[in-house]
């Protein structure tokens, strides 16, 4: 095994050792795994919602007369497509990479080796995180901002690529982003110590 150079900078492009997806590209090797503690919250209310849509539609096919087996199931359908779309994706985070799952595919980006961190300004704010393999996740940075420890691991692993020099664009972005979580944060202490 060879051993690194003090001093030397490491190689962006070089895959370190670890796992190997599925795609082959080398993953790092798992530590401590940080998860959006909301999602199960938002998957329940999700939930929530289409079954209530369900019953209403299903209650005024009944009142009017007019519920039949296919209009059951066009209602389920419909009620099914509602709790996919609102169903967000699950977010996951260790050292040195971020995950994001959605129904149909999960999306992993090295965040040691990140390249950009970019806002999407429009009606949903969205970070776009690149990293030097070309793979991309957009997040809601709500998720950083209800998840300190997703925000800890996307944080250091970005400083980490900083100094590796691969992270060429985006510490305005992260910087917005901690100064939000930091306001946040400022904000809960002052609420739990009663202070205005």
């Amino acid at each position: 095994m060879q051993r690194p150079v003090p001093g030397a900078v490491p190689d962006p492009h070089a895959r370190p050792a670890g796992r190997v997806s599925r795609s082959g590209r080398t993953l790092p090797t798992p530590g401590r795994t940080a998860y959006d503690r909301k999602w199960s919250g938002d998957v329940r209310f999700a939930g929530g919602c289409s079954v209530t849509l369900l019953g209403l539609l299903l209650a005024v096919d009944a009142a009017v007369g007019r519920l039949t087996w296919l209009r059951v199931l066009l209602w389920a359908a419909i009620a099914a497509a509602l709790c996919a779309v609102l169903v967000p994706p699950r977010v996951c985070a260790g050292t040195g990479w971020l995950s994001s799952r959605g129904l149909l595919r999960r999306t992993t980006v090295r965040t040691d080796l990140l390249v950009s961190i970019r806002w999407s300004d429009g009606v949903a704010q969205r970070l776009l995180l690149r990293d030097a393999h070309g793979c991309r996740v957009e997040l809601d940075p709500r998720v950083f901002v209800a998840n300190p420890a997703l925000w800890h691991r996307l944080d250091e692993d970005a400083r980490t690529s900083m100094e590796r020099g691969t992270l060429l664009c985006g510490a305005t972005a992260l910087r917005q982003l901690g100064d939000r979580i930091d306001r946040r944060t400022a904000r809960t202490v002052f609420d739990v110590s009663g202070l205005e």
